[in-house]
């Protein structure tokens, strides 16, 4: 009996507090769960890129942070693919426009994602 009452008493008190570095983790998870559900999603054209901002935005718990997961690795695709292709090609004018493309691509798939996110980082509790 005398141990039942310990338990009660050690309640919310006994729960260890959230470190400060915690909340670090969630952009990328956020960024992981959209990539993930991207590639899985990518059947369906504008809802799955959707419903991956959307989950992505939950994980990252704050608009904020869901804007920054979509849009932080949207940009690093988008600059890499123009200076790749500049590179890969040989010739620096067609690589260009061939990186610009791709660019107009990963911007394409980026707006669904980024209002899901939106959405997500809304709903988030």
């Amino acid at each position: 009996m005398a141990d039942q009452g310990k338990q009660g008493n050690a309640g919310p008190a006994s729960v260890p507090a959230t470190p400060a570095g915690a909340e670090k983790g969630r952009l990328g998870s956020a960024m992981a769960w959209m990539f993930v559900l991207s590639l899985l999603l990518f059947w369906l054209p504008v809802l799955g890129m959707f419903i991956a901002g959307l989950v992505g935005g939950r994980k990252a718990g704050t608009v904020g942070t869901a804007i920054g997961a979509v849009l932080l690795p949207g940009a690093v695709v988008a600059v890499m693919m123009f200076f790749l292709a500049s590179v890969l090609t040989g010739m620096p004018i067609l690589g260009a426009l061939a990186g610009l493309g791709a660019g107009v691509f990963v911007i394409a798939n980026v707006v669904p994602l980024l209002a899901g996110a939106v959405v997500g980082g809304i709903l988030a509790p």
